[in-house]
């Protein structure tokens, strides 16, 4: 005689809750931005603006008189003030860092708050980041708070941009796709130099743009960069994500599945981020999440295992 057993639900929600904190947690790092003060960074700007400096004072030696030593040198004093000034963000950076790439329990997420707040200034940028990096996966919606508390006409531009990209995220995360286009449309990616930081920006962009009608805009986009490029190997997972939607939402339904196989390859909890709970009373998932994208991510992830299935046991 045969007898189905029912999976506990409980069972159920907490893989499905596991797969969607990590694929949280994975945003949220792939949003960060590199060691300021690593050697690839600092040999970076010392050639930038070292063999500038060179030039100028070899150009003001060589012609006669002190006017141009004169100017060349009060330029070079400028040059180290700013130096100065990057050298004392960069440290701040870093520490900032730390304390965020520590924080791995719920326990300590809370003691790493409470030093971003003690030891920081109200209103510091890299801390604000920080902090909402932490919130996120214990609370979008705070972590949404804390970011929108940046002033977008205050900052530098670029900064302004990572806000953004930022906030957006996390209203893609919870299907609000219109207020994260209007976030996107305003990130410009042409100021950002660091390669790996345009792509990060851009992965957001272009989910923006995919779930908001403009996907094959959003495809053009994505293939301005090397998904096989190793320096893009920790942020693939999310170009991949922003792919998957765009092909999605263009109708290349062959090279979605290859995107959503790549993905798999990587971490199958990953596809969790296709699926969601919030559906119509017709069925219909939420603006922006495609109803075939949908159906092959969930077929992924229940022929994988990562959720368990009803389960069958034979009786004699």
């Amino acid at each position: 005689m045969n007898a189905k057993i029912k999976p506990q639900k409980k069972k159920k929600k907490h893989a499905a809750k596991e797969a969607r904190e990590a694929l949280s947690r994975d945003q949220r790092e792939r949003l960060q931005a590199p060691d300021p003060l690593s050697r690839e960074n600092l040999k970076r700007l010392g050639l930038r603006v070292g063999i500038p400096t060179a030039v100028a004072w070899v150009i003001a030696l060589a012609i006669p008189g002190l006017i141009v030593k004169g100017i060349v040198a009060g330029l070079t004093l400028i040059v180290a003030g700013i130096l100065v000034w990057v050298w004392r963000f960069a440290r701040k950076s870093k520490a900032v860092a730390d304390i965020v790439r520590t924080a791995d329990t719920a326990e300590a997420r809370k003691e790493a708050l409470e030093k971003l707040d003690t030891d920081f200034k109200s209103g510091d940028t890299a801390a604000t980041f920080a902090k909402a990096q932490l919130q996120m996966q214990e609370d979008p919606r705070t972590a949404l708070s804390t970011l929108e508390t940046i002033r977008l006409d205050k900052v530098m531009a670029p900064v302004a941009d990572e806000a953004r990209s930022q906030r957006a995220m996390i209203h893609l995360m919870l299907s609000e796709t219109d207020k994260a286009r209007v976030l996107v449309d305003q990130v410009d990616l042409a100021r950002h130099k660091d390669h790996r930081i345009r792509a990060t920006l851009a992965a957001v962009v272009a989910e923006g743009w995919a779930r908001t009608g403009q996907a094959r805009k959003a495809v053009e986009l994505l293939d301005n960069f090397d998904l096989e490029d190793e320096s893009f190997a920790e942020l693939r997972p999310q170009l991949l994500r922003a792919l998957a939607f765009a092909y999605a939402w263009s109708n290349q339904t062959k090279k979605m599945k290859q995107v959503l196989r790549k993905l798999k390859q990587i971490n199958v909890q990953l596809l969790m981020g296709f699926i969601t709970k919030k559906k119509n009373p017709q069925g219909v998932p939420p603006r922006g999440v495609h109803p075939v994208l949908e159906k092959e991510a969930f077929s992924m992830v229940m022929k994988s295992g990562a959720v368990p299935r009803r389960t069958q046991v034979q009786r004699m």
